[in-house]
């Protein structure tokens, strides 16, 4: 019985983390098509922001010096409410959603 107890609590556990493997990596996909979304245009795939609309509006390289120093609660304001040029995404994204942004906008950083 008490054997039957722990292989019970095993399964339990093994399925919460399988189930919180599978949420992250369905984060990271969103965040991706987010960004594919409503970012690459300006940004590029890169982050680098070399692209005919990011060199026109002054796009910013997500693995600049300058970005890197923001906070990520600066990258979160300024993805929500807009910055210079670049658009506000309250009301168009989710906090959720932003937070995936300012994580994966990180992850360029991290390439370079």
């Amino acid at each position: 019985m008490k054997d039957s107890r722990i292989q019970i609590g095993q399964l339990l556990l093994l399925g919460c983390a399988f189930i919180f493997v599978l949420s992250i990596s369905t984060r990271a996909d969103d965040s991706a098509s987010v960004y594919k979304a409503k970012c690459e245009t300006c940004h590029g795939a890169d982050g680098s922001g070399h692209t005919p609309a990011g060199g026109a509006l002054k796009a910013r390289d997500f693995a600049s010096p300058e970005v890197k120093g923001e906070t990520d609660a600066q990258l979160t304001e300024i993805l929500t409410n807009g910055k210079n040029k670049m658009p506000a995404f309250k009301g168009k994204l989710t906090d959720d959603q932003i937070k995936g942004l300012v994580a994966y906008i990180r992850e360029f950083a991290k390439k370079k």
